[in-house]
Formats: C-alpha cells, structure tokens, sequence
C-alpha cells in the first residue's frame, strides 16, 4: 500500500463498492491459497484423498465438518409450580419467573421440589 485513502473524504457509496470489490478480491486469493493448500497436502499424503472446495467459507469454523454430539443424560424437572403443574424446573439456568415470583413472596424453594417416585428413581 503505497497510498493511503482518506476514507473520511469517501461518499459511503463508495465506500460501499470498495468493501465489495476487498470482498471479491480476499474471496479469491483465499480461495487460491487453499487450492495451493491442497495441491501440497496431496503430495505429502499421497495415499490419503483430499476433497477439494471452491467455497471459501469452508475455512471458516462453521465450514468445517462437526463432530457428532456427545449425548447428554436428560435432566429431569426438580421443581413444579404448584398452581400450573406443566411448568417445571430442572434447577439449571436461569429461574424461571414464576419461581423466583414465589421466592420473593417469602416462600422456600423447597416446598418446589418435585417427591414423585418416578422422577426420583429415574433421575439416579
């Protein structure tokens, strides 16, 4: 860069064709530096096949392939409101508000706590 811009002095609708233009010019050299990439990869394995991509999205994170999932054990409620008995809790998170409502009223968090036999046995 031997000449600095005066983006200050810049209509934004310029600016606006100069952001496309550094847009298409990086999406290009990245996508030729990762062929470049690739072309070496393959020489230095060559018995491992390498799939090659014209998107340069795909060297961002999301790009990449995931990983499957750990599988979490499922988190059964702890806590039920007594008055609309579908609105349960599990004590992770954040509280909901009909909870820390009865809270503030003075009420414990233990009278919310969930004694059926099933969710306690499957809980373990």
């Amino acid at each position: 860069m031997s000449q600095k811009l005066n983006l200050d002095a810049i209509t934004v609708e310029e600016l606006w064709q100069l952001h496309a233009e550094i847009s298409r010019v990086l999406s290009d050299r990245l996508t030729s530096q990762k062929r470049e990439l690739e072309k070496r990869l393959a020489q230095l394995n060559p018995g491992r096949q390498v799939e090659p991509s014209d998107q340069p999205e795909a060297l961002s994170s999301k790009g990449l392939a995931h990983a499957a999932r750990r599988k979490y054990p499922r988190v059964f409620p702890k806590f039920r409101n007594p008055q609309i008995p579908s609105e349960t809790w599990s004590g992770r998170g954040k509280q909901p508000r009909w909870l820390s409502a009865a809270l503030k009223t003075g009420r414990k968090i233990e009278e919310f706590v969930i004694t059926d036999a099933v969710g306690s046995q499957t809980r373990r």
